[in-house]
């Protein structure tokens, strides 16, 4: 079963509120008709580090991405342009279940009825001392009916998002947040490079266990260098690159190709074995642990059996 997505669009803040709102009904209305549509939120903008903003939820992501490629869309993303309405950055997509965007925070609240506007003057203060942390880009802040608000968070990087999210300035803001909240906020899933998965829930961040994070990175490194040293290395050795050297090179290409490609796809593929509360169970971790050992054999009996793979057979 297909899992709900959002898309969230930040925009720079207009001359002319009104007739911006306006226009965006027009593209709510759009949504509308789109066969999977869930809901729409226009952002708050009460505070002035409040972004404007705009979100649509459909069933599925294949739904979301069949009206973020809509002409009709696209002809009303023209119009806007026209009218003085500019895009700040480009579409974020947020999957339920899955990972946001690198560098993206999404916090979720249930706020107390009577409690909203000193929620949002909370959420703005808030805001005000996340914008003083480097790599701070902007913020949005999204109403919906039943009081489960949502907020978004954008920094440079997933580091700088990090930095801010276990921060003391931030810790000391909370209790004054919690206060307009009915239950405790949740923080989306963040996954790590090498496969660590931080949630929080109920005020209590969890991560992926080190031991399956140890398990994966084995996976991903044991390939990952018996290749370059049989592509890599005879190429650094041609070229008269010194043991030392070469050894620092080959290091710099796998970090980069597990960093940025490898890790993060083979993470995609256990993402429920490595998720804090989703694969916390015996059974789960087990049966996760099963398929990597196995993995690991069959990577072993490759390199063990294909000689044109063994680095030092290569000359």
């Amino acid at each position: 079963m297909d899992a709900a997505a959002t898309a969230v669009t930040v925009f720079h803040r207009p001359a002319h509120d009104g007739d911006f709102r306006d226009w965006l009904m027009r593209i709510t209305e759009i949504a509308r008709r789109m066969d999977g549509f869930v809901s729409s939120s226009v952002a708050v903008t009460e505070g002035p580090l409040l972004e404007p903003g705009f979100s649509v939820t459909f069933r599925s992501e294949p739904a979301l991405h069949a009206f973020l490629d809509s002409a009709e869309r696209a002809a009303a993303l023209s119009d806007g342009t026209m009218l003085g309405f500019h895009c700040k950055s480009s579409d974020l997509v947020i999957v339920e279940g899955g990972s946001p965007p690198p560098g993206i925070g999404v916090f979720r609240h249930s706020v107390a009825r009577d409690k909203e506007a000193e929620f949002e003057a909370t959420e703005a203060r808030l805001v005000a001392v996340s914008s003083t942390f480097p790599g701070f880009e902007g913020a949005a802040l999204f109403p919906s009916d039943g009081g489960r608000w949502f907020s978004v968070l954008r920094f440079r990087t997933e580091r700088q998002l990090s930095d801010w999210l276990g921060s003391d300035e931030r810790a000391a803001t909370l209790p004054e947040l919690r206060a307009k909240l009915t239950e405790d906020f949740t923080v989306q899933a963040h996954t790590t490079p090498f496969g660590s998965t931080v949630r929080t829930v109920d005020g209590e961040t969890r991560m992926t266990p080190t031991w399956k994070t140890a398990m994966l990175v084995l996976l991903v490194l044991y390939p990952t260098v018996m290749v370059l040293s049989r592509f890599l290395g005879p190429v650094l050795d041609r070229v008269g690159s010194p043991p030392w050297l070469a050894l620092w090179l080959s290091q710099i290409v796998s970090v980069g190709v597990m960093s940025y490609y490898l890790s993060p796809a083979v993470a995609s593929r256990f993402r429920r074995w490595l998720d804090p509360i989703d694969g916390a169970g015996r059974r789960i971790s087990a049966a996760g642990a099963a398929v990597v050992v196995a993995l690991y054999a069959l990577t072993l009996l490759l390199f063990a059996s294909v000689r044109w793979l063994q680095y030092w057979d290569y000359d």
